[in-house]
């Protein structure tokens, strides 16, 4: 068995509450002094719903989106957090993330969810490839929504229970072509089977070494 997944195997999963708390206590992450790279943002988008196996507990759920198949999209079908790039008329990074959330999925994070954090921004590198651009993640906590209006980005909206995703109990791998070689890619095969990996698989392992830092990657996939 593969040491790093059985660490994460044993990893306690904090409650939605802890959660905050640990974002809270960390000082604001700054982006890299590049002022030639492109910026932009994403939401991590977290609910807590009553459990439905256990009564009297809750389980924390955080939301992804399949991208929609677009031919020269090196993201193309992937799994993802809604976001995109910074406009001119954004004032922040977080307006960024909030406004493309709603362009996106239909979700209006001002009036419907919390910023409860932030974290590192993360150098994009499609097809392991190292370009001017850095995406700076926000985490939401999300008190309603009214639905979803999905725009022409986006195929699908799925919810899938976090603690999972952070024991590492649905971690695999799968392979890709990369330059025509087939490489294999460690993620998360979630509900529905769709694949978290790349930058995703990267923003999710960056969260959980911020909620705890004894938190290990499992295995030693490549990842984009």
């Amino acid at each position: 068995m593969d040491i790093g997944v059985a660490f994460a195997k044993n990893t306690p999963v904090p409650s939605l509450e802890h959660i905050e708390r640990q974002l809270a206590a960390r000082p604001a992450p700054v982006l890299p002094p590049d002022p030639a790279a492109r910026q932009a943002a994403v939401a991590i988008i977290l609910r807590s719903r009553p459990s439905r196996r256990l009564e009297g507990t809750r389980v924390t759920d955080v939301l992804f989106i399949r991208r929609a198949e677009k031919e020269g999209d090196p993201w193309s079908g992937h799994m993802a957090f809604p976001g995109g790039h910074r406009d001119p008329d954004d004032v922040s990074l977080l307006a960024a993330a909030i406004r493309e959330t709603e362009e996106e999925i239909g979700v209006d994070l001002v009036r419907s969810a919390t910023c409860i954090g932030s974290l590192e921004p993360h150098q994009v590198q499609p097809r392991m490839r190292p370009i001017g651009m850095h995406i700076a993640p926000f985490v939401f906590r999300l008190g309603h929504a009214d639905g979803y209006r999905l725009n022409h980005e986006v195929a699908e909206v799925v919810w899938t229970p976090l603690a999972p995703i952070m024991r590492a109990e649905n971690h695999t791998e799968e392979a890709r072509i990369i330059d025509g070689e087939s490489v294999a890619f460690g993620g998360y095969r979630i509900n529905g089977g769709h694949f978290v990996w790349g930058l995703t698989y990267r923003m999710l392992h960056a969260f959980f070494e911020v909620l705890d830092p004894n938190w290990r990657v499992p295995g030693a996939q490549p990842n984009l």
